[in-house]
């Protein structure tokens, strides 16, 4: 930074570094190690004291950002203009790590979701590749979004919870019924669960298993279609079982494909406005239930689920 006296003003000169990629990188594999000068040059009236720092620093600060501004500008429609773009992400994506954060403990830990092991899943697991990009900025919303086909991504707190009442060990097979966006599958992925999925909407499929591939999940879940409330009869028993859906009641076969040696299965079960979270030990030939609390999820459609056109 220099200063100069000249015709009554002090004049502050100085340069900021804006990264530049190698112009001869290829665009789409840009490192941005370079970097380029910009000159800044602000000019204070002798009038005001040299120690009045908020007003320096107010104006340094506005020319930084219409020296950036100007950068950005004079790159536009160059090859390298993808590297400005990409600082920019850069931002966004740090800005969606701090709403995660922000999520894992405001929405889960304050209330009452104590698995560490759960809560550090989904800190580490984007939910934003999970929704419509048209919805990314509600990725962290307290609440369930609208997907693809007349679906839903669980609110964050019922994925954590019903997660967290699974009980999920490193290498348990895990039957989970309704793949959705494939959310709730990279989490118990992310848990080391061996999970198979099933979803009756065949077109949500192969996102869910894009989504899972860029996270590198996807070795870790199989996906098929069908009717989920009649469960996978290959595999059974099921150590863990775990419904997205709705059910009016628990289906018989998801019962008798669960393991009698204390498998469980979490299932929300009611009408279709209203439903119980239930959690569904079994110990032989018996079953032992009990409700987390009311919730309310999409129906689960099936020969063992609510009618079509009910």
């Amino acid at each position: 930074m220099g200063i100069a006296v000249r015709g009554g003003w002090r004049v502050h000169t100085a340069s900021i570094a804006v990264a530049q990629p190698d112009r001869g990188a290829e665009p789409e594999s840009l490192a941005l190690p370079l970097a380029f000068a910009v000159p800044i040059t602000v000019a204070l009236p002798l009038s005001v004291a040299e120690g009045n720092e908020a007003v320096a620093v107010r104006r340094r600060a506005e020319a930084v950002a219409n020296a950036l501004e100007g950068a950005r500008r004079s790159m536009h429609g160059r090859p390298w203009s993808r590297a400005y773009a990409r600082l920019m992400r850069i931002g966004g994506e740090r800005s969606l790590e701090a709403q995660r954060a922000a999520m894992v403990a405001d929405q889960l830990r304050a209330r009452g979701v104590r698995d560490e092991r759960v809560l550090k899943a989904m800190g580490a697991v984007p939910r934003e590749l999970f929704v419509p990009d048209g919805r990314r900025d509600q990725a962290y919303a307290d609440e369930a979004l609208p997907i693809e086909a007349g679906q839903t991504i669980s609110q964050p707190y019922i994925v954590a919870r019903m997660t967290e009442l699974l009980a999920v060990r490193p290498g348990d097979r895990i039957l989970e019924i309704g793949t959705g966006s494939g959310y709730q599958a990279a989490i118990l992925a992310e848990l080391g669960g061996r999970v198979t999925t099933i979803e009756r909407q065949s077109d949500l499929i192969p996102q869910a298993r894009a989504r899972l591939e860029e996270l590198g999940l996807a070795d870790g879940v199989e996906f098929r279609t069908g009717d989920g409330s009649k469960g996978l009869l290959e595999g059974a028993p099921w150590p863990r079982i775990i419904v997205t859906a709705a059910a009016p009641g628990i289906p018989r076969t998801l019962r008798e494909q669960l393991d009698p040696n204390g498998g469980r299965m979490v299932i929300p079960v009611g009408s279709r406005d209203r439903q119980d979270l239930l959690v569904v030990v079994r110990q032989g030939d018996e079953w032992i239930e009990r409700s987390d609390g009311p919730c309310v999820f999409v129906p689960l459609i099936g020969s063992e689920g609510f009618d079509y056109d009910a």
